[in-house]
């Protein structure tokens, strides 16, 4: 029989050992992390396609009387001619259009002395008399003050040109893991989704809960940011292009990125264009602009947005700007996903948190356990929705 000092012993080494195993998978996993460091983006945008198209997938393979690599293959496919050929063609395009705009400014074909003096002289005098007393009188002065900004931006996109062959292998590296990293998850992703809910060390209804909101945040916040900023890139491009505007497609591809941040949003691109033509004296194309820019192209995110995200996962606009800025401050422009859902998942996890909490309360007042209450109140809610 064995004595209460050796039992306590025993279960210390037991728990010393259960650390150190906890431990260690703590390591190997941070190092499987920084491993896949070099292609986080590309590991990122396999996941996000798995996470959007496996119910499309699931759904096709039914129809296929349970071919899976067939769906998958159909799938996968699917995407790189929807959304992979034309990023790349407009990637080119965008380049070249950038390569020529910036020779036109080195040319002095365009010239922001002169079209900051129009501005300038189209102001009331009260408005006139303030900007210079700032010292902002002439382009040059503006230079002096904030430094070489605009040219050296421009510099920077022009110079992407000679490093576009020198980054084609690894652009190429990347694309070719993320889209094999898209099959199997397309295919298997049913399997390793359970997996990875059976490891995760938490309370089944804590789980549940959590990863069902992680892929509704995700699904809503792709919808809501990328359809939302495709439509109004689109709408802007085409609109500076109509009316002759230098750089159409440039204008329309930062408009749908600004889309992506609430409250300015498009309005940063289009606005000083809109101040532009009124200055230079062509008020119809301005006031075109202006009208455009409100009625349709701002209308687009407050009708499709709505829509596409819903209510249950959307975030408060002042949460939504911070984290995306956030985001791609850290990520670069992987960022404009990972901020949202990250700010989403904390306010998810807190929110479980003080659910918890007062079902406590509630539990040490009635007599009844946690778990009982959640399933009572899972119960009560299948009840609601599917009455007999």
């Amino acid at each position: 029989m064995n004595s209460p000092r050796s039992d306590a012993q025993g279960k210390r080494g037991l728990e010393t050992e259960d650390i150190g195993f906890a431990v260690l998978v703590v390591v190997i996993t941070l190092a499987f992390a920084y491993l896949l460091a070099p292609y986080f983006g590309a590991v990122l945008w396999g996941v996000v396609a798995a996470i959007m198209f496996q119910p499309l997938t699931k759904k096709l393979t039914g129809r296929l009387n349970g071919r899976k690599n067939l769906a998958t293959s159909i799938v996968l496919f699917g995407l790189i001619a929807l959304f992979v050929i034309p990023t790349i063609l407009l990637g080119i395009s965008l380049v070249n259009e950038a390569t020529v705009l910036y020779g036109k400014i080195s040319s002095g074909q365009i010239d922001f002395g002169r079209i900051f003096q129009q501005v300038l002289n189209a102001l009331p005098n009260r408005l006139r008399g303030m900007i210079e007393e700032y010292g902002l009188t002439d382009f040059d002065t503006i230079r002096r003050q904030f430094g070489s900004s605009i040219t050296s931006g421009l510099q920077t996109v022009a110079g992407r040109v000679l490093t576009v062959g020198q980054g084609a292998l690894s652009f190429v590296a990347a694309l070719g893991v993320m889209l094999y990293l898209s099959y199997f998850l397309l295919r298997d992703g049913q399997r390793y989704g359970d997996m990875v809910r059976t490891s995760l060390p938490l309370h089944a209804s804590t789980r549940d809960s959590l990863i069902e909101h992680f892929l509704l945040v995700v699904r809503a916040t792709m919808r809501g940011t990328v359809v939302v900023a495709i439509v109004q890139g689109v709408l802007g491009g085409l609109l500076f292009s109509l009316l002759g505007i230098e750089g159409a497609l440039i204008w329309g591809v930062l408009m749908g990125f600004f889309s992506l941040l609430p409250a300015v949003g498009t309005a940063i691109i289009w606005v000083p264009a809109a101040i532009y033509l009124f200055a230079t004296g062509d008020t119809v194309k301005a006031s075109i602009v202006v009208f455009c820019g409100v009625f349709v192209i701002g209308m687009v995110d407050n009708v499709l947005r709505p829509i596409l995200v819903g209510r249950d996962t959307r975030l408060p606009d002042f949460v939504v700007l911070i984290a995306t800025l956030a985001g791609l401050e850290l990520f670069g422009l992987n960022g404009f996903i990972i901020g949202p859902v990250i700010a989403a998942l904390f306010i998810a996890v807190w929110n479980q948190h003080r659910d918890q909490r007062e079902a406590k309360v509630e539990g040490d007042r009635t007599g009844l356990p946690v778990q009982s209450q959640a399933v009572a109140q899972k119960a009560a809610e299948e009840a609601v929705a599917h009455p007999s």
